[in-house]
């Protein structure tokens, strides 16, 4: 799912050097929600992993 937002930040930049101010917004906005939800899928792997050898 990182690879995806790192796609996705890679097409905004990209639309932004050819001036697609709209797309650049809107593929900086999905790599965002696709960070979050990395991260957070990240925190709760870390802690599960945490219980299970508890």
């Amino acid at each position: 799912m990182l690879h995806y937002a790192v796609v996705f930040f890679v097409i905004a930049l990209i639309a932004a050097l050819f001036g697609f101010g709209g797309i650049a917004a809107g593929a900086v906005g999905i790599a965002k929600i696709l960070f979050i939800v990395f991260a957070v899928l990240a925190v709760a792997s870390f802690l599960f992993g945490l219980l299970r050898k508890g």
